[in-house]
């Protein structure tokens, strides 16, 4: 056993300790991840983010442990219990699991059936059958019967003493360990539905009559599965083997015989020998499978925790790192019938512009009218990009703009389908009411989803991550956990793209690296006080923004336009006297070196190394020159939806359609081919090789290509493949039973993004898709899978 944290750590990254070392030391000191990666790779020797988030958590993890382990040698040392064999294996338990398992023993516990038995003097007896079995039980108990006791007669005192052996053999550390390990590899869970649940709980049905290996079951199917108990329609049972492998009636299993060999008991046909094999069957049926039962339902929802956060938290990323159309006025239409389409104008920065309420659709129609309106904003402000929600209405919407480009080519306008995933949380936030105060709440629901076809990062930051629905299940999740990830994965979004300080809002700032809510509201309010700020320094100047702060936000925020052109850079303050050298070496002044490819690759990196500054924060601060202030995020681009293609009805077979990914689970990804219900397409029907991981395939926010396999109009399902040659007509791609996915969608919620950028998506040993009603029922409900 590895005997430091750290030395732990680093066996386990596969790095070397001092790397942990330097990591641990940095972040006890204050430093986030985001500022160790970028700025402090000479200390760490390359950590990169996805090592230090690792880290990080298994820092915290171990942490625990050894808190859990001096608190378990306090109690025993109190107890009187404690020398150094079992000392010994306690500092040795390498996992909370193995602590508690060591520790159960020594648990303060209620009275239990041994312990009386104990306190009756009935522990010899226990001990005298299982270490001699040639004595008869029966003779041997009456020896200890004892009215005053509670011990009436031999039968009540063997009872007794099996209570203690029971409680011994569940108590065996080691015997536990190994049982538990072996339910893991051998084990299986299985489910029916509960009598009369059968059409209540229909979204189940695959469930109905259920089993799977432990270690065959997918995240998805894990939570599946407890939300279907919770929901009271199934009903689960953990099983230890297989029951083909299970032995015959009265035979001991493998289980049993475990038991019986770890206390030499051995069917020898002497008097106690019955007896004690009946008591390994008792000891194992009623305690030690009904704990390790216990123990497994939580490992597996522990793992399928982890795999759901990690999904959600790869969606998020793709979400907050969409590609931004940019410094761009921008129109912004929340769809709706009865009570109108919202309308929001917002110029280059995001400021509204001016705001209108149409009703172009049924039951008003004033079709013509809800043009004319819009073809005056438009001109007035000369909007160049129309952002149209996704959600109710959204197609027709979709129409309305679609004629308003036809009728008004000049504008040269260009529309643009938007996730409206969470607006809705946003537009009744308190931050929207300090934001835009003077706007009705249905109307900020506009001004966002504009505003986030300019820059989704800016905008989403805005809402809780939890209410932008791209995961699956997530309200069944541990909030600490899920809530932990997700914020890690902000706060690296929004520092890998770096912030200007001077137009960013308060929730973008406060996710900078050392800004916090208090201090970026305090960074706001020094701008709208003294204008917008000229160089870095000047941030020094804001109230709390102390000299750590400074630190690891500075190299974060840019100013552009400012005093000193390198302020619009990635390059921290701290190595500005290192590219003043650089400055001096090429002969020239910074403005000159900046951008200047010829000049930076004619230095020598090797020639600015000193014992501050090493190669690869010198090859960081050259690259950053030669591209000062680059944003990492893909390229604007558009999907083109197929004309007269608008409705599920349109769709045939064999069609070839340009469509954009909305959202990818375990068993493929869901695609919007602009008919108002999303596709999907299986797994195995997006690449040629196996696919593991959809998300090695496509990420949400892709534009793709992809050929309709099968239309089935009644049900409103689409099959999709992203195999171009595959022939229509076939169906679905086998392994998609059900065709229904994961996680709970709220109102708002659905993630249908059109920009397009780069891709990769989610992970799952299985494919089949869970049938619930969670977290992409929006999703799910526009392909017709529920």
């Amino acid at each position: 056993m590895t005997t430091t944290i750290e030395g732990r750590i680093a066996e386990e990254l596969g790095v070397r300790e001092r790397q942990v070392k330097a990591a641990v030391e940095l972040l006890d000191g204050g430093s986030t991840v985001p500022f160790i990666a970028r700025y402090r790779k000479e200390a760490t020797e390359m950590l990169d983010d996805a090592q230090l988030r690792a880290l990080e958590e298994r820092l915290r993890y171990l942490r625990e442990l050894e808190e859990r382990r001096a608190a378990i040698l306090e109690s025993v040392r109190s107890q009187g219990k404690l020398d150094d064999a079992l000392e010994a294996r306690i500092r040795a338990a390498e996992s909370k699991a193995r602590l508690e398992d060591v520790y159960l023993p020594f648990k303060p516990k209620r009275r239990t059936k041994a312990q009386i038995a104990r306190e009756a003097g009935l522990e010899p007896l226990a001990d005298g059958l299982l270490n001699d079995p040639s004595a008869e039980p029966q003779a041997a108990a009456a020896a200890f019967v004892d009215a005053e006791k509670g011990v009436t007669d031999a039968g009540a005192a063997l009872e007794g003493a099996r209570a203690i052996l029971t409680e011994r053999f569940g108590e065996d550390a080691d015997l536990i360990g190994e049982l538990r390990e072996r339910m893991w590899e051998k084990g299986r869970v299985a489910s029916s539905v509960r009598e009369g649940k059968e059409e209540q709980g229909a979204k189940f049905k695959d469930y109905f009559d259920f089993s799977e290996d432990f270690t065959e079951l997918p995240s998805h199917r894990v939570l599946a599965l407890l939300r279907g108990e919770k929901e009271e329609v199934l009903d689960l049972a953990l099983q230890p083997e297989n029951p083909a492998d299970a032995p015959a009636d009265g035979t001991p299993g493998t289980y049993e015989r475990s038991i019986a060999n770890r206390f030499g008991i051995r069917d020898q046909g002497r008097p106690a020998d019955g007896w004690l094999a009946d008591t390994v069957r008792w000891a194992w049926r009623t305690r030690i499978q009904v704990h390790l039962g216990i123990d497994l339902r939580l490992r597996l929802r522990t793992a399928a925790e982890d795999e759901a956060v990690r999904v959600f938290a790869a969606n998020l990323r793709d979400l907050l790192l969409a590609a931004p159309a940019g410094t761009r006025a921008t129109m912004g239409l929340d769809p709706g019938l009865r009570t109108g389409v919202k309308v929001a104008v917002v110029d280059a920065t995001g400021k509204v512009a001016a705001t209108d309420t149409i009703y172009p659709h049924a039951p008003q129609k004033k079709w013509d009218e809800a043009l004319e309106r819009l073809s005056a904003l438009a001109e007035r402000h000369g909007v160049d990009l129309v952002a149209i929600g996704n959600g109710t209405a959204s197609r027709e919407t979709d129409k309305l703009a679609g004629e308003l480009l036809t009728r008004r080519p000049e504008l040269k306008l260009t529309k643009v389908m938007v996730s409206e995933a969470g607006a809705s949380v946003y537009s009744a936030s308190a931050y929207a009411s300090q934001e835009l105060p003077e706007l009705d709440v249905s109307l900020r629901g506009a001004v966002s989803i504009a505003r986030r076809l300019q820059d989704p990062l800016a905008e989403l930051v805005k809402i809780d991550p939890k209410s932008i629905g791209v995961g699956q299940y997530q309200h069944d999740l541990s909030e600490v956990k899920l809530s932990r990830s997700l914020d890690a994965v902000v706060e690296d979004c929004v520092n890998g793209v770096g912030v200007d300080v001077n137009t960013a809002s308060a929730p973008l700032l406060s996710r900078v690296s050392g800004i916090g809510g208090g201090l970026a509201e305090n960074i706001v309010a020094h701008r709208d006080a003294n204008g917008p700020f000229r160089d870095r320094k000047a941030l020094k100047d804001v109230a709390r923004l102390g000299p750590k702060a400074f630190e690891q936000c500075a190299g974060f925020l840019r100013i552009r336009g400012g005093d000193d052109p390198l302020d619009a850079s990635s390059v921290h303050p701290e190595a500005y006297p290192l590219v003043r050298t650089m400055v001096k070496t090429a002969g020239t002044d910074v403005p000159s070196l900046m951008g200047n490819a010829t000049a930076l690759r004619a230095l020598k990196p090797s020639d600015f190394v000193d014992d501050t500054f090493g190669l690869p924060t010198v090859t960081d601060i050259l690259k950053e020159l030669e591209k000062p202030g680059r944003d990492p995020r893909p390229a604007f681009r558009t999907a083109s939806f197929k004309e007269g293609v608008e409705k599920i009805g349109d769709l045939a077979g064999g069609m070839v359609l340009e469509g954009v990914v909305t959202n990818v689970a375990a068993f493929g990804a869901f695609v919007d081919v602009g008919v108002h219900q999303d596709g999907l397409v299986h797994v195995s029907a997006m690449s040629r090789s196996f696919v593991k991981d959809p998300r090695d395939v496509v990420k949400p926010g892709d534009i793709v290509k992809v050929k309709v396999l099968d239309v089935d109009v009644p049900r409103k399902r689409i099959s999709l493949t992203l195999r171009l040659e595959d022939e229509a007509g076939g169906g679905a791609p086998k392994g998609g039973e059900g065709r229904r996915g994961g996680g709970d969608r709220r109102k708002g919620s659905a993630p249908r993004q059109r920009q397009g950028g780069g891709g990769r998506p989610r992970r799952d040993r299985d494919q089949r898709p869970a049938p619930v009603n969670n977290e992409m029922a929006e999703a799910l409900r526009r392909a017709g899978l529920r």
